[in-house]
């Protein structure tokens, strides 16, 4: 292929790229906040959804000692997703692959503060998902 050919089939993508809109709905750097109540069965619950490079909530209040679970799904798309929590001092810890089919994870917050959860996804030699901005934190309250 020569350059021009390169070049012809370069400008559409470029334009189409600079006509995203900037600060959208899906930002990852805009904070979802989310307080969970207790249910009466006595379980904290909350929808996760994975997007492109960011979670809705990203920032998830429960209380300590209280069972959580957390029901999370992707929106549709090719690009895989997972949901790594690595906090096992505070009794929070998974790695869960995300589908368009909501998955479970459950666990008992056991120590207050906030704690990281990300995206653990990267392609080769491109930024991982977490740097693109797919993480969050649970922050456990008393």
């Amino acid at each position: 292929m020569n350059n021009a050919v390169r070049y012809l089939f370069l400008v559409p993508v470029f334009f189409l790229v600079s006509l995203s809109p900037a600060g959208s709905a899906d930002d990852p750097a805009q904070v979802r906040e989310y307080t969970a109540a207790i249910d009466p069965d006595g379980v904290q619950r909350v929808a996760i959804m994975a997007g492109e490079f960011y979670f809705d909530p990203n920032h998830i209040i429960v209380k300590v000692n209280v069972p959580v679970e957390l029901s999370v799904a992707k929106e549709g798309g090719l690009v895989p997703h997972d949901m790594v929590m690595k906090s096992p001092e505070a009794g929070m810890e998974f790695d869960v692959e995300i589908s368009t089919t909501p998955k479970t994870v459950t666990f008992t917050p056991t120590q207050t503060g906030k704690f990281p959860l990300y995206c653990s996804k990267k392609l080769l030699f491109l930024e991982s998902h977490r740097d693109k901005g797919m993480e969050g934190v649970v922050e456990v309250r008393e």
